[in-house]
């Protein structure tokens, strides 16, 4: 049996990708990606490619697909030599925005066309699953903070209400189970007339009722289904006189480092199965902390990139040696100071240079999962370009790796030099109150990273690398290792793209887990049909 799946708000797929690279106890990959809504274009080749790639059993990937991730053919080339396979992906990936977006939006779907590609998709299956995560922007606590925002208004910000599409799809079509992903903020996000999540929770159990007070669709087509929600990290509190789950709402929450995800990535996720199949889920188990070196380590060595002046490695020496010389240092720890000083005694060029978009290396390595993470058909690593940075945020990234690798803590703003700190208006608060005190962040090597977020599409300061010799900020494919992406996912467009593709994608390896808590529901739902079929 092979479950098909609906993935909507998809990103770049990495819910996607954890659900097609499951395989359960038959060795059978159970899910297939029937479906896939993206609506940022760059986005969406990358969704297009990795379909594409799925075609294939993985040894059989053909050459073709190699050639055009190391630059040598073009992606149009690439679907041009493998027509039928490009035109399964084209249909299965589809770049269409949901909702109600504005007028000027190329990309607007309507609900019925919508609809209508569902049906098509699924050909009469009840048996499938919806997956998907609504924008969360709206609901994340730092983006409220920096909009100084207290109460939601779905009015003047349609990111709120856009769980709605998932509610209409889930009560139009019926999946047999759904799977919800949002920022942990949602559990405190208010609208003058709710508690956001309280309301989500009551809509998604009954998303038939929901729809229906407040659309005004033909009500001939809703099949009426009814869901309970459940933890996928905890049992219920309680269950209800009708057989529902109840929980305290924090227990919603997955912490990604508890999992086996090399990231402290903190998100509620939601698993919601239809009334009508009575088999309560399992929980994903614990592992052990993954810290940041197992992931990066085996990766090749780059330096940072000068802005603003020539580039190259004499001239990038000569910039991090100046922080010895200019005072900046004056007033830090002492044990800091020696051990940049003593570190550009051992300094060298590294091989790969800034690295590219490919990088030709043979001796790719991961100390975790290596089967998940690797294929030796790359001949090298994709996405590994360093971004170019300032000399004053070099010396910054410089002081706040050696502090972590000396203190094995990242340095707060008011750890930092006074010459050191960024002329921003708020630092003195920062380094006074300590609000936003850790915004120059190292990623300690010995310990799970921070959450990788969309806002490494904009800077790197809060994602410093944590060897001091190479004096910069991660690159995409170190953004996705410890997000669990496998190293033959490409990331389409230009560098910022690639960044947010990253940072906004459910880890993959998390996904994974959750597809096997998930076929484990239709495996017992099956038994229990075949039994009653013998009785």
């Amino acid at each position: 049996m092979v479950i098909p799946i609906v993935d909507i708000f998809a990103g770049p797929g990495g819910l996607g990708e954890g659900f097609s690279a499951f395989i359960n106890e038959e060795n059978e990959h159970p899910f297939r990606i029937a479906l896939s809504i993206e609506k940022d274009p760059l986005a969406h080749q990358t969704l297009r490619l990795r379909s594409f790639f799925r075609q294939f059993p993985h040894s059989e990937v053909p050459e073709d697909y190699y050639k055009f991730v190391r630059g040598n053919i073009s992606i149009d080339e690439l679907y041009r030599r493998w027509p039928e396979q490009a035109e399964h992906s084209a249909a299965e990936a589809w770049c269409g925005t949901l909702g109600d977006p504005d007028e000027q939006d190329m990309n607007a779907i309507s609900d019925s066309e919508v609809d209508e590609r569902i049906r098509t998709v699924l050909n009469g299956e009840r048996n499938w699953v919806l997956i998907g995560g609504p924008p969360c922007q709206a609901y994340s606590i730092a983006g409220r903070s920096r909009r100084q925002e207290k109460i939601l208004n779905e009015q003047t910000d349609k990111r709120v209400g856009l769980y709605k599409q998932y509610l209409r799809i889930l009560a139009v079509h019926s999946p047999a189970i759904f799977v919800m992903e949002n920022v942990k903020g949602i559990l405190s996000a208010e609208t003058s007339e709710n508690q956001v999540f309280t309301k989500i929770l009551n809509d998604l159990s009954d998303p038939a009722s929901s729809y229906l007070s407040e659309s005004e669709n033909d009500t001939a087509t809703i099949q009426y289904p009814s869901y309970r929600i459940y933890s996928l990290v905890n049992p219920p509190d309680r269950i209800d006189l009708y057989g529902n789950p109840e929980y305290k709402h924090k227990k919603f929450i997955i912490k990604a480092e508890n999992h086996g995800v090399p990231q402290t990535r903190h998100r509620v996720i939601l698993l919601g199965i239809r009334s009508d199949i009575d088999i309560p889920p399992g929980v994903i188990p614990p592992r052990p902390e993954i810290p940041v070196a197992d992931v990066l380590t085996g990766l090749p060595s780059l330096r940072s990139g000068l802005s603003k002046s020539k580039d190259d490695f004499t001239s990038w020496v000569a910039a991090l040696n100046d922080i010895l010389s200019n005072g900046s240092l004056d007033g830090a720890d002492a044990a800091v100071i020696n051990h940049i000083r003593s570190n550009f005694k051992e300094i060298a060029e590294p091989a790969s240079g800034t690295g590219g978009d490919f990088l030709p290396f043979k001796e790719t390595a991961v100390n975790y999962q290596e089967k998940w993470y690797l294929d030796n058909r790359i001949g090298g690593v994709l996405n590994h370009a360093s971004r170019t940075h300032m000399q004053s945020d070099l010396h910054r990234y410089l002081f706040a790796s050696t502090f972590g690798k000396v203190k094995g803590i990242s340095p707060k703003l008011c750890d930092f030099p006074v010459k050191l700190l960024p002329a921003h208006g708020n630092v003195k608060q920062g380094v006074e109150e300590q609000k936003f005190a850790d915004r120059f962040r190292v990623q300690l090597a010995e310990k799970a990273s921070k959450t990788i977020t969309s806002h490494i599409s904009k800077d790197g300061h809060y994602y410093i690398h944590p060897d001091p010799a190479q004096c910069r900020s991660l690159t995409v494919r170190e953004a996705a290792r410890l997000q669990t992406f496998p190293d033959n996912y490409f990331f389409c467009g230009p560098k910022t793209s690639q960044f947010h593709q990253v940072g906004n994608a459910v880890p993959p390896l998390l996904a994974w887990q959750i597809a096997g808590i998930v076929n484990k529901v239709f495996e017992r739902a099956l038994a229990h049909i075949h039994e009653d079929l013998r009785v």
